[in-house]
């Protein structure tokens, strides 16, 4: 769909604008002296001081113009020009314009960087995930392409047809499961609808144990919160936990909340990949390595986040989400 457009016509400029209130405010004196002079009979012509206010009016009228120039229109002329740069360069283009005006000006500034910054994260973010998305959907249509090939064209026996018909229905598996998780984390990312839950709700009916402020209202609603509690309830399960925390606290407007299991934990070397899209340990047994990144991508969407802990034995998890 394309982009709303202004309508074109012709418009004043700010600068037009400011220099024609300023030329007004200073044709006022000059008319007030010359109607006066106009009613008096004496004499038409204006004295020194008449004359020496109106100069000095023109100078307080120029000093004003320039300083409306420097700190309104010159700051609002470069916060456009980098707008152009970044829509040509994309990250290297993201610095602050030269010229920062008012601090009104200079806020808004602030807030187009920050707002670009993510609208770049989320361009490199979705190149990134369409790469590895091609890569986990190739692999299993390749596999089943070829058994397929291998059973319409080659001579075998009852059973290796039967072991080629189980890979395609286990690759088919692994497309459905990929395809579920995709439509999940499509859910999270643009879900962010208003709600309110508590963590004890999120995990009502799961054998947890539960500390702390786990009655606090959360800014996630119910579905969200059971999604993202469930999802590491699962991992904790599938990973042979035995037993699971949650503990919570209150800190100023957010809430911090820990999740500890006793299973198999996460090894050193892939403690810096866990929340990456398909990076799993399970796949032999059907992971897809979107579990958390659903988790993560659903708590953003709400304003909150997801670490991993240091621990000793097990995973733990530190969720930060804002207070209802």
């Amino acid at each position: 769909m394309a982009a709303p457009r202004v309508p074109q016509k012709w418009r004043p400029t700010l600068a037009m604008v400011i220099f024609a209130v300023l030329l007004t405010v200073l044709a006022l004196p000059a008319a007030i002296v010359v109607w006066f002079r106009a009613l008096d009979n004496t004499t038409s012509a204006m004295g020194p001081i008449e004359i020496g206010a109106l100069g000095v009016a023109l100078v307080i009228t120029v000093g004003i113009a320039v300083v409306f120039s420097r700190t309104i229109t010159g700051p609002i002329d470069a916060l456009i020009q980098r707008t152009r740069e970044i829509g040509r360069g994309g990250r290297a283009a993201i610095v602050a314009p030269d010229q920062q005006g008012t601090r009104e000006i200079a806020t808004l500034s602030q807030s187009f960087l920050d707002l670009a910054e993510r609208l770049v994260d989320r361009t490199e973010y979705v190149s990134s995930f369409a790469a590895h998305v091609s890569h986990e959907l190739k692999s299993p249509v390749t596999s089943i392409r070829g058994s397929a090939e291998l059973l319409r064209d080659a001579e075998m026996t009852r059973d290796e047809r039967q072991r080629f018909l189980d890979h395609i229905i286990a690759d088919s598996d692994r497309l459905t499961a990929l395809l579920d998780s995709l439509r999940e984390l499509a859910r999270a990312d643009l879900d962010a609808q208003p709600g309110s839950s508590t963590v004890a709700a999120a995990v009502a009916g799961h054998d947890v144990a539960l500390s702390g402020d786990t009655q606090a209202p959360i800014a996630l609603g119910q579905e969200a919160a059971r999604a993202v509690f469930g999802q590491l309830l699962r991992n904790a399960r599938e990973h042979h936990a035995t037993t699971v925390s949650i503990s919570a606290e209150r800190r100023e407007s957010v809430l911090r909340v820990r999740v500890i299991d006793n299973g198999e934990g996460v090894s050193p070397g892939n403690r810096d990949r866990i929340f990456e899209p398909f990076f799993t340990t399970r796949r032999e047994s059907g992971g897809t390595g979107m579990g958390l990144q659903i988790v993560r991508s659903m708590l953003t969407a709400h304003g909150g986040t997801i670490a991993l802990l240091p621990s000793e034995a097990g995973a733990a998890f530190e969720i930060r989400i804002p207070l209802a």
